[in-house]
Parts: structure tokens; C-alpha cells; sequence
């Protein structure tokens, strides 16, 4: 008769191999984000000052007709770059995945993704060389006849930085997520007398959803976060939360409260933004 060996004592608990992602993220997110929430709550404290009791008054300060202008601008920046992104990105990654050759598909995506192995400050820098009144753009116009264009320190001109400095990941998710839909389903319900209109609304759309969720996520983050872009093609008038946040802790007002505050609002915008598209994520998937 035999006897079942008696199993061994697991003495390495599954959990503890999330121990390593759980101490970076105590020490590297957590820990930041409850010392700047402490910071946010001492009402205009700068370098070597002591700590003064804690209230309130640098959020309510964000209340300020002013710095709501600056949270509005930044949120119309963000949302207008992911809707030109999306706009540009989805028929590029759907050429690349449903209609380009395999062989030729990593090319292409190489060739998209070249652009980011450069530093950012230096692409944003040959926009200003293109876009400044007597660069590159402005040339070609007035060879041709056109009036030269005033884009440089515009709101225009920031699109143009953004849209260009993300587009890349935008088209990178959404091809992943067209790559995956079998022409099978378009070409069956063209044969079922759908239009094109008819076949993108109710097939590709529908199919790719999960990755228009996350390319649009994460462009509207990083513009949400940018700092290089707004700075050096908008000038100042192109004032966003970003360059709000660094003048408080690194200009000339070193207020470090209030820019806390104003990283915890940031925080809370994309925490509030991330349930929202979580929740509808959920439901259009379901």
C-alpha cells in the first residue's frame, strides 16, 4: 500500500514576492506623496523655515480667480492634445496594423518610435527653430508668397510640442490593440451590406476600445504633467498648473505649501479622472 509523501511546509509565502514593487512604491510614491500632503497644509513655508500649525489656507488660496484660470487652461491643453492625438494616431496605427504589410509593420513603429530617443528639451527646441518668426515654417511661406504665421509663445504652438511629443505612445497602444481584430469580422459585415462608417462605429471601435482607454489615459496625464513644452513654446501666456507647481518650489516665490497644495490638486484631478475612466472603462467593456 502506498503511503502519500506529507507535503513540505511552504515557508516563501506567494505575497512576499510583491515585496520588492511594494518598497519601491512605499518609498518612492507613498512617502513623497504624504510629505508633500504635510507641506500642503503649512500655510507659506519656505526653505529652512520652521514648521508653523497646519491649516487650510493654501487650498483655499487655489480658489483664487487666477490660479483657477491656470488649472482650466491646463485641463483644456491636456484634453485638446489626447483629442488631436486620438484624431491622428488611430488611422496611422490602423494603416500600420490592418492594412500595411507584416514585414514592413516594425519598420514603420521603429520609425515612429525614433523620435523619443531623443531628449525632449531638444525637440522642443527644433519647434522653436521651426515655428519662431524667421525659422524654418515662416521661410517656406514667405518664399511662396503666404503671410508668415504668428505661432511661436501661442497656445497653438504648445499644441503642436504636445500632440508631436505623444503621439508616439498613442500610436504604439492603439496598434496593439488593432493588430488583435480578425479582418474576418470586417470583411463579414461588409458582405452583410454594413458601410464603412457603419463597419468603424460598430466593429473597430467597439474592438479597440481597451486600447483608445489607455493611449488617451496616458497622453492626457503626461500633458496634464509637462513642464518643457508649455514653458518654451508658450510663453507667458500659455501659464499651466505645471510651471505654476515649479515656480512655487523653484522660482522666485519659493512658497513651498502652496505649490504642495497645488500638487495635491493635481492628484486628486487625475485620481478623480482615473475612477471616472475606470468605471466607464468598465462598463463599455462589460
Amino acid at each position: 500500500m502506498h503511503i502519500p509523501e506529507k507535503p513540505k511546509p511552504n515557508w516563501f509565502p506567494p505575497f512576499a514576492l510583491l515585496a520588492p514593487s511594494g518598497i519601491w512604491l512605499l518609498l518612492l510614491l507613498v512617502l513623497p506623496t504624504l510629505i508633500i500632503f504635510q507641506l500642503s497644509l503649512v500655510p507659506g513655508i519656505r526653505p529652512g523655515q520652521i514648521v508653523n500649525p497646519s491649516s487650510i489656507a493654501n487650498y483655499s488660496r487655489i480658489f483664487n480667480p487666477i490660479y483657477i484660470q491656470v488649472i482650466t487652461r491646463s485641463l483644456y491643453l491636456s484634453i485638446g492634445t489626447t483629442i488631436i492625438c486620438l484624431f491622428l494616431g488611430f488611422p496611422i496605427a490602423y494603416w500600420i496594423a490592418q492594412i500595411v504589410p507584416q514585414r514592413w509593420r516594425n519598420i514603420l513603429l521603429l520609425a515612429f518610435v525614433l523620435p523619443l530617443w531623443t531628449s525632449s528639451l531638444l525637440r522642443t527646441y527644433a519647434w522653436i527653430t521651426i515655428l519662431r518668426p524667421t525659422g524654418l515654417l515662416n521661410t517656406l511661406l514667405t518664399s511662396t508668397g503666404l503671410p508668415p504665421l504668428n505661432l511661436l509663445n501661442q497656445t497653438s504652438a504648445v499644441f503642436i510640442g504636445m500632440s508631436y511629443s505623444l503621439l508616439p505612445y498613442m500610436i504604439l497602444i492603439l496598434y496593439s490593440s488593432l493588430e488583435k481584430i480578425d479582418r474576418r469580422l470586417l470583411e463579414a459585415a461588409s458582405d452583410l451590406g454594413a458601410n464603412p462608417i457603419q463597419v468603424f462605429f460598430q466593429i473597430i471601435v467597439p474592438q479597440s476600445f481597451t486600447g483608445i482607454f489607455a493611449s488617451c489615459f496616458l497622453v492626457f496625464i503626461s500633458c496634464l504633467g509637462d513642464f518643457i513644452n508649455p514653458e518654451l513654446l508658450g510663453g507667458a501666456s500659455s501659464m499651466t498648473a505645471a510651471r505654476l507647481v515649479y515656480n512655487q518650489f523653484l522660482g522666485a516665490t519659493q512658497n513651498w505649501g502652496f505649490g504642495s497644495a497645488l500638487s495635491m490638486t493635481l492628484i486628486a484631478l487625475v485620481s478623480i479622472a482615473i475612477a471616472l475612466l475606470i468605471k466607464f472603462g468598465d462598463e463599455k467593456i462589460s
